[in-house]
């Protein structure tokens, strides 16, 4: 660590993408973990945050008390629940900080919570941190725009592991968005298949279908298969290790530090938007 590594606080530094994480800060130059955060009464309250997360003695003691984490750090790195999230955009709009959001599954309401949070702090949110599947993102924008709509159906099928709780992911969402900006759709979700089932009748053109897949320790595979009479095109994204979303993440965290307060996407880290 030296004086100018940017400071940086994980919440849910227990769960799996938590530990992934501290482990990638730890590995990372230019910052340092400043504090780790889990729930009140959590059993891993106290203990050391690398020695949870298999990166060696920290000395970063977990604690349940966000507030003063906050106050004394450049940074948080955020993959928890919608409403955890919620309240943690307040906070790092108080002490107007840097707030990478990682968290699945927010409602509109939920969205325009973390954009109010934007006017003080520096948020930097998406459905996926990963280089790879932002640039699928705008692949598939491309792709939308140049196959006309009238022959040429859209449909996301994405796959996760058994424990995940959202559906559709926030990846096959980030990637709907781009295909229905490529098409002009301003309303994805009444333009949207998410489910069939029984005598469903012919496929409703123009609409973007996604198709929901769990099972076992899958990480994230994503496909946009857009079909026309004929012929069929793939643009698809296999992620094997969750420590891409955290080096998303901290890059993100590392370019939001030197921006104005805002609400900012993956795409504006990258340079894609």
């Amino acid at each position: 660590m030296t004086t100018s590594d940017m400071k940086l606080v994980v919440v849910g530094a227990a769960g799996r993408m938590g530990q992934t994480l501290i482990r990638v800060i730890h590995e990372t130059p230019g910052v340092t973990l400043h504090a780790a955060i889990e729930r009140e009464g959590s059993s891993f309250i106290g203990k050391d945050a690398g020695e949870i997360a298999g990166a060696g003695t920290l000395g970063v003691a977990v604690t349940s008390d966000p507030l003063k984490a906050f106050l004394d750090a450049e940074g948080v790195l955020d993959f928890t629940a919608p409403s955890a999230s919620v309240a943690f955009s307040g906070l790092a709009a108080q002490a107007r900080i840097v707030h990478v959001i990682g968290t699945t599954g927010c409602s509109v309401d939920d969205e325009e919570k973390f954009k109010a949070a934007a006017r003080h702090a520096r948020v930097v949110k998406s459905g996926n941190m990963s280089l790879g599947v932002n640039l699928l993102g705008v692949l598939t924008r491309q792709a939308a725009k140049a196959l006309p709509a009238a022959g040429w159906d859209i449909e996301i099928v994405e796959m996760h592991h058994k424990h995940k709780v959202d559906a559709p992911s926030g990846t096959a969402l980030l990637l709907g968005e781009a295909a229905a900006e490529g098409r002009g759709i301003n309303d994805l979700a009444g333009q949207s298949v998410r489910v069939r089932d029984g005598h469903t009748g012919p496929r409703t053109g123009g609409t973007i279908g996604f198709a929901t897949l769990r099972g076992g320790s899958v990480v994230g595979d994503h496909s946009v298969m857009l079909a026309g009479e004929g012929e069929l095109v793939t643009l698809s994204h296999s992620a094997r290790d969750r420590s891409i979303f955290a080096r998303g993440a901290v890059t993100a965290a590392l370019w939001a530090c030197d921006q104005k307060p805002g609400y900012y996407s993956m795409l504006d880290v990258l340079g894609l938007s």
